[in-house]
């Protein structure tokens, strides 16, 4: 198979995945999102300063980081979520400071802090709608 047909075939699965995803999902899928181009950017950081493209593969991923992240903050729902939602805006806002200064500076650690951050929300989340998904499947067979 022509590579050019697998990356047709892989775009439409993944817009399938996204189209078909439910609320929590999608959250799940911007983290992982989040979290890939958090490790692009790590990866190119820790690269020989010479490499060609390295400042370019930096900034474009922190930069697509920090868009999750934004996207992230914009749908929270502070009348619903109280003071959770307060929490996670500040933290959103505190990580995108992070990215940004790393991206201005070139440093890894922050990079590398935010990382480990979003990966304990992501993996948070994860365990919730696991939890969520075992809660709806007793309920629809009258267990709970």
């Amino acid at each position: 198979m022509p590579p050019q047909m697998a990356q047709s075939y892989a775009r439409a699965y993944q817009s399938q995945a996204v189209l078909s995803a439910s609320p929590g999902q999608l959250v799940l899928m911007l983290y992982d999102g989040a979290l890939r181009f958090l490790g692009h950017a790590r990866d190119a950081l820790e690269s020989p300063e010479g490499s060609p493209r390295r400042i370019e593969i930096i900034s474009t991923n922190l930069i697509k980081a920090q868009n999750i992240l934004a996207e992230l903050q914009a749908s929270l729902n502070h009348d619903v979520g109280g003071d959770h939602s307060a929490n996670l805006d500040r933290l959103y806002e505190y990580y995108i400071r992070r990215l940004l200064e790393a991206n201005m500076k070139k440093k890894v650690e922050p990079v590398i802090e935010v990382e480990s951050l979003v990966r304990q929300l992501r993996d948070g989340w994860s365990e919730m709608l696991c939890a969520h998904e075992v809660e709806r499947q007793q309920h629809a067979r009258g267990v709970a």
